[in-house]
Protein backbone atom coordinates (compact mmCIF):
# COMPACT_ATOMS: atom_id res chain seq x y z
CA UNK A 1 0.00 0.00 0.00
CA UNK A 2 1.35 3.29 -1.23
CA UNK A 3 2.21 5.77 1.75
CA UNK A 4 -0.10 8.69 1.92
CA UNK A 5 0.58 12.68 0.74
CA UNK A 6 1.09 15.27 3.40
CA UNK A 7 -1.69 16.67 2.30
CA UNK A 8 -3.51 13.22 3.01
CA UNK A 9 -1.68 13.34 6.23
CA UNK A 10 -3.00 16.70 7.46
CA UNK A 11 -6.93 15.95 5.83
CA UNK A 12 -7.14 12.98 7.96
CA UNK A 13 -5.51 14.27 11.46
CA UNK A 14 -7.65 17.23 10.83
CA UNK A 15 -11.02 15.02 10.77
CA UNK A 16 -10.15 13.16 13.82
CA UNK A 17 -9.17 16.26 15.50
CA UNK A 18 -12.79 17.80 14.90
CA UNK A 19 -13.93 15.22 16.47
CA UNK A 20 -12.63 14.97 19.59
CA UNK A 21 -13.15 18.54 19.95
CA UNK A 22 -16.72 17.46 19.58
CA UNK A 23 -16.53 14.94 22.48
CA UNK A 24 -12.49 14.49 23.97
CA UNK A 25 -14.24 11.42 26.23
CA UNK A 26 -15.68 9.69 22.76
CA UNK A 27 -14.03 6.32 22.55
CA UNK A 28 -11.45 5.44 19.73
CA UNK A 29 -14.49 3.41 17.73
CA UNK A 30 -16.89 6.20 17.50
CA UNK A 31 -13.94 8.51 16.22
CA UNK A 32 -13.13 6.13 13.62
CA UNK A 33 -16.60 5.61 12.51
CA UNK A 34 -17.43 9.37 12.36
CA UNK A 35 -13.82 9.77 10.14
CA UNK A 36 -14.59 6.66 8.09
CA UNK A 37 -11.36 5.31 9.51
CA UNK A 38 -9.77 1.78 11.02
CA UNK A 39 -9.46 2.12 14.63
CA UNK A 40 -6.19 1.52 14.62
CA UNK A 41 -5.38 4.32 12.25
CA UNK A 42 -7.13 6.73 14.18
CA UNK A 43 -5.54 5.44 17.75
CA UNK A 44 -2.15 6.29 15.70
CA UNK A 45 -3.34 9.32 14.51
CA UNK A 46 -4.24 10.60 17.96
CA UNK A 47 -0.69 9.37 19.64
CA UNK A 48 1.18 10.76 16.91
CA UNK A 49 -0.68 14.37 17.45
CA UNK A 50 0.06 13.79 21.32
CA UNK A 51 3.68 12.87 20.88
CA UNK A 52 4.18 15.96 18.89
CA UNK A 53 2.51 18.23 21.17
CA UNK A 54 -0.24 18.78 18.56
CA UNK A 55 -2.80 17.77 20.66
CA UNK A 56 -1.41 18.91 24.66
CA UNK A 57 -4.82 18.30 27.01
CA UNK A 58 -8.01 17.37 27.07
CA UNK A 59 -10.27 18.79 28.92
CA UNK A 60 -14.55 18.42 30.29
CA UNK A 61 -16.41 21.49 30.10
CA UNK A 62 -18.00 22.79 33.62
CA UNK A 63 -20.80 24.92 34.23
CA UNK A 64 -18.84 26.72 36.67
CA UNK A 65 -22.21 28.29 37.74
CA UNK A 66 -23.62 25.46 38.74
CA UNK A 67 -20.55 24.69 41.11
CA UNK A 68 -20.97 28.23 42.73
CA UNK A 69 -18.64 29.85 40.46
CA UNK A 70 -18.68 33.06 38.24
CA UNK A 71 -16.25 33.37 34.76
CA UNK A 72 -14.03 36.34 34.79
CA UNK A 73 -12.03 37.75 32.18
CA UNK A 74 -9.25 40.06 32.59
CA UNK A 75 -7.19 42.47 30.21
CA UNK A 76 -4.25 43.73 30.62
CA UNK A 77 -1.92 46.36 28.69
CA UNK A 78 1.60 46.74 29.40
CA UNK A 79 3.99 49.26 29.74
CA UNK A 80 6.83 50.06 27.50
CA UNK A 81 9.15 48.93 30.27
CA UNK A 82 11.06 45.48 29.74
CA UNK A 83 10.68 42.92 31.27
CA UNK A 84 13.47 41.94 33.84
CA UNK A 85 14.76 38.02 32.99
CA UNK A 86 13.74 37.19 36.71
CA UNK A 87 10.17 38.78 35.32
CA UNK A 88 10.18 36.85 32.02
CA UNK A 89 10.88 33.42 34.12
CA UNK A 90 8.21 33.81 36.55
CA UNK A 91 5.50 34.33 33.61
CA UNK A 92 7.20 31.08 31.84
CA UNK A 93 7.03 28.95 34.93
CA UNK A 94 3.60 30.36 35.87
CA UNK A 95 4.14 31.02 39.16
CA UNK A 96 0.95 33.09 39.40
CA UNK A 97 -0.81 30.28 39.34
CA UNK A 98 0.68 28.69 42.31
CA UNK A 99 -0.87 32.40 44.57
CA UNK A 100 -4.38 30.88 43.00
CA UNK A 101 -5.09 27.80 45.07
CA UNK A 102 -5.09 30.11 47.92
CA UNK A 103 -7.01 32.60 46.49
CA UNK A 104 -10.23 30.62 45.79
CA UNK A 105 -9.54 31.51 41.84
CA UNK A 106 -8.78 28.80 39.35
CA UNK A 107 -7.04 30.11 36.08
CA UNK A 108 -8.54 28.30 33.08
CA UNK A 109 -6.85 30.84 30.05
CA UNK A 110 -3.97 32.87 29.65
CA UNK A 111 -2.92 34.56 26.46
CA UNK A 112 -0.09 36.75 25.09
CA UNK A 113 -2.24 38.44 22.74
CA UNK A 114 -1.28 41.28 19.93
CA UNK A 115 -3.45 44.30 19.88
CA UNK A 116 -4.79 46.95 22.09
CA UNK A 117 -4.26 44.73 25.60
CA UNK A 118 -1.06 41.93 25.56
CA UNK A 119 -2.24 39.70 27.86
CA UNK A 120 -5.85 37.98 28.53
CA UNK A 121 -6.72 35.80 31.47
CA UNK A 122 -9.90 33.88 32.00
CA UNK A 123 -10.59 32.67 35.18
CA UNK A 124 -13.37 31.40 37.63
CA UNK A 125 -13.63 32.48 41.14
CA UNK A 126 -16.21 31.84 43.96
CA UNK A 127 -17.52 35.95 43.97
CA UNK A 128 -16.40 39.22 42.50
CA UNK A 129 -14.11 40.38 45.58
CA UNK A 130 -12.00 36.76 45.44
CA UNK A 131 -11.90 38.10 41.55
CA UNK A 132 -10.49 41.54 42.54
CA UNK A 133 -8.00 40.21 44.99
CA UNK A 134 -6.84 38.02 42.35
CA UNK A 135 -6.56 41.54 40.02
CA UNK A 136 -4.92 43.10 43.08
CA UNK A 137 -2.05 40.08 43.13
CA UNK A 138 -2.06 40.30 39.77
CA UNK A 139 -0.88 43.81 39.79
CA UNK A 140 1.80 43.68 42.81
CA UNK A 141 3.66 41.02 40.72
CA UNK A 142 3.75 43.09 37.77
CA UNK A 143 3.77 46.52 39.42
CA UNK A 144 5.36 48.70 37.31
CA UNK A 145 4.50 46.62 33.68
CA UNK A 146 1.06 47.09 33.85
CA UNK A 147 -0.42 50.37 32.58
CA UNK A 148 -3.99 48.97 32.76
CA UNK A 149 -6.52 46.06 33.95
CA UNK A 150 -9.65 45.17 33.68
CA UNK A 151 -11.66 43.04 35.09
CA UNK A 152 -14.83 41.67 32.93
CA UNK A 153 -17.27 39.31 34.55
CA UNK A 154 -18.60 36.74 31.75
CA UNK A 155 -22.42 37.02 32.57
CA UNK A 156 -23.31 33.55 30.01
CA UNK A 157 -21.64 31.52 27.94
CA UNK A 158 -22.81 30.69 24.43
CA UNK A 159 -19.81 28.75 23.81
CA UNK A 160 -16.92 26.78 25.65
CA UNK A 161 -13.82 25.04 23.65
CA UNK A 162 -16.04 24.81 20.29
CA UNK A 163 -19.00 23.25 22.25
CA UNK A 164 -22.29 25.36 22.29
CA UNK A 165 -23.88 25.27 26.28
CA UNK A 166 -27.07 22.84 26.53
CA UNK A 167 -28.90 26.09 28.09
CA UNK A 168 -28.20 28.40 25.54
CA UNK A 169 -31.66 29.24 25.50
CA UNK A 170 -31.28 30.70 29.04
CA UNK A 171 -28.93 33.40 27.42
CA UNK A 172 -32.74 35.23 26.64
CA UNK A 173 -32.65 35.98 30.71
CA UNK A 174 -29.79 38.34 29.98
CA UNK A 175 -30.16 40.02 26.65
Amino acid sequence: MPKSSRAQIDEDEKKVILEIQKNSKDSIDNIAKHCGFSRQKVWRIIKRLEKDRTIWGYTAIVDEDKRGLKDYIVLIKRTNQPLTEKLADTIVVRQLEDLVPHRDVKIENSFYVHGIYDWIITFSASDIRQAKKFCEIIQKIYQGYIKDLFLLENMFSVKKQGITNPEVTKLKEFI
